[in-house]
């Protein structure tokens, strides 16, 4: 049976003036994800990121880590809000509140939760039929990571369901295909 992990990104630089899937990780983001490719071994993992580049910084070092290179699948992306751009703190979190309150609506121009649901649910089962079996880490992002959990754990779409921090994960066997526990901090994979 193998395993599949799915792990946002970590801290980023918040730069407004720049597109959001351009964004980098920041020094800590950079760290931590050094740290864990550092501490375990990602031999024999198939490792899976979006295009948007915090994540591809997050998917090198473990691909490095497992003597790989990174598959990357565009249609992993976060979900789609380029319509209102950067919004700032307190904007952007009551901007995401409504896209997973309202799943089957778009908020302000945003892709709507349901469809990115779709999408992210069909990006990992193409990525697992051609797996050969072997264990996967998807690198991605908060908002459709959640939206993936929903899914596989059959829950209606809401946010409580997202994680606390950026830079976390769950894992899942890719027969049962469901989560094994709620998102960990990455940190604590094992």
């Amino acid at each position: 049976m193998a395993r599949a992990i799915y792990l946002t990104h970590p801290q980023v630089v918040i730069d407004p003036n720049l597109a959001v899937p351009d964004w980098r990780l920041n020094e800590v983001g950079a760290q931590r994800v050094q740290a864990l490719a550092q501490r375990l071994d990602f031999a024999g993992h198939l490792i899976v990121s979006s295009a948007e580049r915090k994540a591809l910084e997050t998917a090198w070092p473990l691909a490095g880590a497992a003597g790989s290179a990174v598959v990357v699948r565009p249609k992993m992306h976060e979900n789609g809000r380029s319509a209102t751009g950067f919004l700032a703190g307190p904007e952007f979190e009551a901007t995401a509140d409504a896209f997973f309150a309202e799943p089957e609506k778009s908020v302000r121009g945003w892709e709507r939760a349901v469809d990115a649901q779709a999408r992210i649910v069909a990006e990992v089962s193409a990525v697992l039929e051609k797996s050969s079996g072997c264990d996967v880490v998807f690198c991605g992002h908060g908002a459709v990571g959640t939206l993936l959990y929903c899914a596989l754990l059959g829950l209606e779409i809401d946010r409580k369901w997202d994680q606390v921090d950026g830079g976390s994960w769950f894992a899942f066997d890719t027969v049962a295909m469901k989560p094994e526990a709620h998102w960990q901090g990455m940190e604590d994979l094992v």
